[in-house]
């Protein structure tokens, strides 16, 4: 199930670019030829033709939340007894030493400590809290650029309903993506588990969206290149 912005409290946050159209321009007539290119030939600049060069604000989704847990777990502990204990008794129930190795026996003699293991149960606490970040298309990615009050744009609404037809939503959906920081924060369980007690929190969900240049070049046999500038790092993608 897809759920809107509203459900789930959605922060919308949009890159401020660093260059302009006029920029942008100029990068793309620098490599127009790039998308046309073989290892054997080259066209020439001039035979490739801009048709055309948009500004695309595209979205990546940010998840941030918490995980904790507690539960039961069988484990096993062993204590270091007296070479003249044979057992001892913890509760309601009695454990005997450990049987020693012909090779633990030449090397330790009869003096040498007991070992006795305990059957006992573990209560555990997991805590856990992260982020993750997935671009455009749903892949996992580490942004490139700090989002802090120099790098985001103020009014970040109005920038994408007044670009309405150039804005590309994220194709994630959120439920999706707090699916996949829900499994990144459980860390797998022992199999003999009992009483679990388990919850998520999700903290944050936001829409990043960042400016992108596109160009849409052909050449005279009317083949069609592609040119993406990131136009907050004025690096071509």
């Amino acid at each position: 199930m897809i759920l809107d912005n509203d459900d789930f409290g959605v922060k919308t946050i949009v890159i401020r670019k660093i260059i302009d159209e006029t920029e942008a321009m100029n990068i793309v007539e620098q490599k127009k030829t790039d998308p046309f290119k073989s290892l054997l030939s080259r066209p020439k600049k001039e035979d490739i033709h801009i048709d055309s060069l948009k500004l695309f604000y595209e979205g990546s989704l940010i998840v941030s939340g918490k995980y904790n847990a507690d539960y039961f777990r069988k484990s096993v502990h062993t204590i270091d007894v007296d070479s003249n204990v044979h057992g001892v008794v913890l509760g309601d129930g009695v454990f005997t030493v450990r049987s020693k190795s012909g090779l633990e026996k030449a090397f330790v003699g009869k003096r040498g400590k007991n070992k006795i293991d305990l059957n006992l149960e573990e209560h555990v606490f997991v805590e856990g809290e992260d982020e993750l970040t997935f671009d455009h298309h749903g892949l996992e990615i580490e942004l490139p650029f700090k989002i802090d009050s120099k790098t985001i744009e103020n009014y970040p609404k109005k920038i994408l309903e007044d670009r309405s037809s150039t804005v590309r939503k994220p194709e994630f959906s959120y439920d999706s993506a707090i699916e996949k920081l829900q499994i990144h924060l459980k860390k797998p369980l022992e199999s003999d588990v009992r009483d679990l007690r388990d919850e998520f929190v999700l903290h944050d969900l936001t829409e990043v969206y960042i400016p992108i240049f596109e160009a849409r070049l052909s050449d005279p046999k009317k083949k069609v290149g592609i040119i993406r500038i990131d136009a907050v790092r004025k690096k071509i993608l």
